[in-house]
């Protein structure tokens, strides 16, 4: 007689059950795809499901055993979303590379994963070309922007006389690599139960609020960091996914979410700014559904742009996340008490990085330990949860990434308040020490960026002779706008402590940015290294 007192069923968390309830639940939902050409593709994911079923057999007769690698290089589009649940229900794995990364880069990825199948879109041919010839792969599929040509080939090799392979939830099923700033890109593994976890957290009320009832889009690229979930999360819960293309120009997007009917869209900062900017310039161009979410995560969003898109009716709703996380670990929305709050203090809560989404566990560690979350005493963010990696993919080069007790170390600087939300300070290696005192650029950048005449700014820390590091402020006005180094630190004096504002500020074209969008600053600290005080 068992002495087992559990009595729920034990059913895997796995992949095909996703594709099973959208198939069922969802078949007539749209999947609309934007072409390069600009021109619209429509399907449903009754469809998609069914294509993403003949592509797991395909793969299967061509010879993909359990747990290869299948290597994409595309925007976001059906073809796309087909191989993100057809690989996985192949038992194979599906490695999304970031197109914005170096040949270089891209060559070192592809190698060290061991893929064996890369899938590309027809308009990345010649991207692809640079780095052919260094490639270890088996076989190239090349995906047509107006359909046909291989994909089609390789999915016709499909009979529907094939029996899928068992999945186990703990089996990997998609693969990324971190942007590699510092060092090699790492590659972060994930698993059926992982994505499956994932999504269901991302669509809960209170982190995404995902249902049947939205239109989806993801301007956040399907080949960074799973699209921040929303791919899996929309499949999962029926909502109408949009997908852009390569098509990311403000005004292309906005012709977009008027045409769809878009509720909930996805991006970083960069992404809203130009919206935001197209916006202002041509006010009442474009007749959006109401009160549409705009999901901004990759770096802080600055509390003026979040008041800004609230006067066009859109509201900004703020995640942070990591590749290791899968990649959203919080998001902000309003507690019960927001009603309490008044207005200035309900925006400082939007522009925190919120509450861990389920699952998520969080601590924050300095020099003395772990530190109260009391709002004030910052320390480096350390999570663990069933969705966060515990290792690189056969890189022994970042161990120190992980504690002794199993969590890993974000390198964000934080504080928690009594709630347990989070606000980001700054990463750890972009924080400036000034005569002993730590300032944070992220702090800054945000006040700076609130300032009428200012379209974007970046501060680092330069070398100076007496105080060993001070702040220096990158500086992009708005087309026609005007501001002095004067203006710009009158204007920050009244929000920071005298020795926070920063002693020199330059007006640049364009801020350098990382392949996910981000600003890199290590550009900038390069740039201005020696840079000359009076």
């Amino acid at each position: 007689m068992s002495s087992r007192l559990a009595t729920m069923m034990d059913v895997p968390l796995t992949l095909d059950r996703l594709v099973d309830r959208s198939e069922k639940l969802f078949s007539s939902v749209e999947v609309v795809s934007r072409r390069p050409d600009k021109s619209i593709h429509r399907t449903t994911f009754g469809a998609v499901c069914a294509r993403s079923r003949r592509l797991a057999e395909a793969l299967a007769r061509w010879g993909l055993k359990p747990q290869d690698r299948v290597a994409t290089l595309m925007w976001n589009h059906s073809a796309h979303l087909e191989l993100y649940l057809g690989t996985p229900l192949a038992a194979g794995v599906v490695h999304t590379l970031n197109l914005r990364l170096h040949p270089d880069d891209l060559t070192y990825i592809i190698n060290h994963a061991g893929d064996r199948i890369l899938c590309l879109d027809e308009v990345l041919l010649p991207l692809f070309e640079k780095f052919r010839h260094r490639v270890r792969l088996e076989k190239v599929v090349v995906v047509p922007s107006l359909g046909g040509g291989d994909y089609e080939a390789l999915l016709s090799t499909a009979t529907g006389d094939w029996t899928p392979p068992a999945l186990a939830e703990g089996d990997a099923a998609g693969m990324c690599y971190t942007s590699g700033t510092t060092g090699q890109p790492k590659g972060v593994v994930y698993t059926h139960r992982s994505n499956s976890l994932h999504a269901i957290s991302a669509a809960l009320v209170d982190t995404l609020a995902l249902s049947h009832r939205d239109s989806l889009l993801p301007v956040v690229p399907m080949f960074h960091a799973n699209a921040w979930g929303l791919p899996h999360a929309s499949t999962l819960v029926g909502a109408k996914l949009v997908l852009p293309g390569p098509c990311l120009d403000a005004v292309s997007l906005l012709d977009l979410m008027e045409s769809e009917g878009v509720t909930v869209a996805a991006g970083v900062p960069t992404v809203w700014m130009a919206i935001l900017e197209a916006l202002e310039r041509e006010p009442g161009r474009w007749k959006l559904a109401p009160d549409v979410r705009m999901v901004v995560g990759g770096s802080a969003a600055p509390e003026g742009m979040i008041r800004a898109f609230d006067r066009h009716g859109l509201r900004v709703v703020h995640a942070w996340g990591m590749t290791e996380m899968s990649p959203v670990g919080s998001v902000s929305q309003l507690g019960p008490d927001a009603a309490s709050l008044g207005e200035d203090e309900r925006y400082a809560q939007r522009a925190r990085q919120g509450r861990p989404t389920p699952f998520v566990e969080i601590r924050a560690v300095n020099a003395s330990g772990e530190v109260p979350w009391d709002g004030t005493t910052s320390g480096e963010l350390h999570v663990r949860g069933p969705s966060v990696a515990s290792s690189y993919y056969e890189n022994q080069e970042a161990v120190d990434r992980w504690t002794e007790d199993g969590w890993f170390r974000t390198g964000d600087v934080v504080t928690i308040d009594a709630s347990g939300s989070i606000k980001v300070s700054d990463r750890s290696k972009d924080l400036i020490k000034s005569g002993g005192e730590w300032i944070s650029s992220v702090d800054l950048e945000n006040a700076l960026m609130s300032h009428p005449a200012v379209k974007e700014a970046a501060v680092v820390a330069v070398p100076h002779p007496k105080w060993a590091e001070r702040p220096l402020a990158a500086v992009v006005l708005k087309e026609g706008a005007r501001a002095s180094p004067a203006e710009l630190k009158d204007f920050l004096a009244p929000r920071f402590a005298s020795f926070w504002l920063p002693d020199a500020f330059v007006f640049i074209d364009a801020i350098p940015r990382t392949s996910a969008g981000k600003f890199l600053k290590s550009a900038l600290r390069e740039r201005y290294a020696t840079w000359t005080w009076d």
